[in-house]
């Protein structure tokens, strides 16, 4: 995979709770030079789509615990999609998930695909689950019609791995995220079935890869 095809299917990220206008700049500067998207946080999005017009961008739902209401959740995702959001990254509730609530939990899903007409990604946060809830997280997001299934948020314990990508592929397409920092770690999410990848580390990702 070269550094043109690769830098399409990375989200350039950057989310973390210092995270200033200055950092998100920075971001997408990288983003537009290399053809990456970029993935920020909400606060920044009318300001980065007016900074970075051509950039896909990229904002979080619910971050980083997925705990808020489910209308909290909507209305958040309808501000950032009329603020220039071109995709959302949602959690899911994962205690309501760990409670046997999957009802609810698609339901939480469902109203957030149906609130806007741009692709919602379900962070299931792998590190806290089981197999047997990785599975159930993944049959909520299919049957809520949400575009991708996402892997971590980065903020717990754990990120990516190859066995978790390869089960979330049987039911959509997968954002690996959490802890892909090179071009190899890369390399082996998208063998095992991942679309996507979000990494703070998209240059050195981009670059690692071969140009031709």
């Amino acid at each position: 995979m070269n550094q043109s095809d690769l830098a399409a299917r990375i989200d350039h990220t950057v989310l973390g709770p210092e995270t200033t206008m200055a950092d998100v700049e920075t971001v997408l500067d990288e983003a537009d030079e290399w053809g990456m998207n970029a993935c920020i946080p909400p606060c920044f999005v009318e300001e980065a789509s007016e900074y970075a017009p051509d950039v896909v961008l990229a904002t979080v739902i619910g971050f980083p615990h997925g705990q808020n209401t489910t209308a909290a959740k909507r209305e958040e995702a309808v501000d950032a999609w009329r603020a220039g959001a071109d995709e959302l990254d949602m959690v899911i509730n994962v205690g309501r998930l760990k409670a046997g609530d999957d009802e609810l939990v698609t339901e939480d899903i469902s109203e957030v695909v149906a609130a806007v007409p741009i692709p919602v990604k379900v962070i299931i946060e792998t590190a806290l689950l089981t197999e047997e809830e990785k599975h159930r997280a993944c049959e909520a997001a299919e049957e809520a019609d949400a575009a991708f299934v996402k892997t971590s948020t980065g903020f717990a314990d754990g990120g990516a791995t190859v066995e978790d990508v390869e089960l979330m592929a049987e039911y959509l397409p997968v954002k690996a995220s959490g802890g892909v920092g090179s071009y190899e770690d890369a390399l082996a999410m998208f063998e095992a079935g991942a679309e996507r990848i979000g990494a703070s580390s998209g240059v050195e990702i981009v670059s690692g890869a071969p140009e031709e």
